[in-house]
């Protein structure tokens, strides 16, 4: 069952589903970081998956600096039959940005974003495709069943959703992670956005377009080991939240303006308690909780103000989100035959 948005009978759905092409070119963008131990699955589900759908498809696989077989592995098979390329970054820069490198370096109609760890079924990218002729440019896939994560880090997602969507200004799906297919008009608009600090979940939600969600159960890795830590799923929740609202400011300035109006209220209590009671000796204890509790809101607050400057300062290097060091292509997508039924 697939979930759909307002936007289900707007005029512009009824002319993308008129003018959507018979026998679109599917770009399979697909991030890798030493995944030696899965690629062989990936590519077998997958293709298995693509091949009897009759459609032109690539794949895309971006290395983002993997140390292992990896590279070895996806080169030897686009030296064979597979199409597509693979995109070697100079370095390890992030997930965020080898999928940019995917976005820029995919040149279907449609773009399947999807993890090689196969805990994205590709089983789901027929009704993507379903979706999408309906007139939707964006599908993505919506996790109901996230059994496989640790309690810790369920419970942390959804506490991760429910903050990012009450304090930045777009809506993003709360469980829907990378897994989705974008229509070439999204991903134009995806790749016009310049900035360094990618947030691509942010990204997506914040680029809009007509947009359908598919539930599924999301499975266990079907090989090898995550490459995600609490320390690294902290920086990143940081990276979503600054990148998208500026709340956190504010919430240091209303703190300062209570504590501000709390002290003129205490000090006013002190004028008149001396003018009632006499002058009395301050307790050493209060006096140093107090100032460890104020010293600690004022660091508190210059780091978040740091945090904005750092990002800041990231931007007006202008670095490059990453850097290729080659493309080994394939061979060329070709339509397939669709097997007789």
């Amino acid at each position: 069952m697939s979930t759909m948005t307002e936007q289900d009978s707007t005029p512009y759905l009824r002319r993308r589903h008129e003018t959507r092409p018979e026998a679109p070119l599917i770009s399979i963008v697909v991030p890798v970081f030493n995944e030696e131990d899965v690629i062989d699955h990936f590519l077998n589900d997958t293709r298995a998956v693509l091949d009897p759908l009759g459609l032109p498809y690539e794949y895309v696989f971006i290395d983002d600096g993997s140390r292992d077989n990896t590279a070895n592995l996806i080169s030897g098979q686009l030296e064979g039959s597979l199409p597509g390329r693979l995109v070697g970054l100079s370095r390890n820069f992030g997930k965020e940005a080898a999928l940019s490198a995917g976005l820029e370096h995919a040149r279907g109609d449609v773009i399947v974003i999807i993890d090689a760890d196969l805990q994205d079924p590709p089983e789901l990218i027929p009704q993507m495709l379903d979706g999408w002729r309906a007139g939707y440019d964006v599908v993505y896939g919506l996790r109901v069943d996230r059994s496989s994560d640790t309690l810790m880090k369920r419970g942390s997602a959804d506490l991760f959703y429910r903050l990012f969507n009450r304090l930045a200004n777009i809506n993003m799906p709360a469980n829907a992670g990378d897994f989705r297919l974008i229509d070439r008009v999204v991903v134009d608009a995806l790749l016009r956005l310049p900035e360094r600090n990618r947030f691509m979940k942010g990204l997506f939600a914040w680029v809009g377009f007509p947009t359908m969600a598919l539930p599924y159960e999301r499975p266990p890795r079907r090989a090898g080991e995550g490459k995600w830590n609490y320390w690294k799923l902290w920086n990143f929740a940081i990276d979503g939240l600054t990148g998208f609202t500026t709340m956190p400011l504010r919430v240091w300035l209303y703190g300062g303006a209570l504590v501000a109006a709390l002290s003129f209220a205490y000090a006013l209590y002190l004028v008149i308690r001396v003018l009632v009671y006499g002058i009395d000796v301050p307790g050493y204890a209060s006096l140093m909780v107090g100032l460890l509790f104020f010293s600690g809101i004022q660091l508190l607050s210059i780091g978040m103000i740091g945090e904005y400057i750092a990002r800041l300062f990231n931007e007006a290097k202008q670095r490059p989100v990453y850097l290729v060091q080659d493309v080994i292509e394939g061979k060329a997508p070709e339509k397939m035959k669709a097997p007789t039924k």
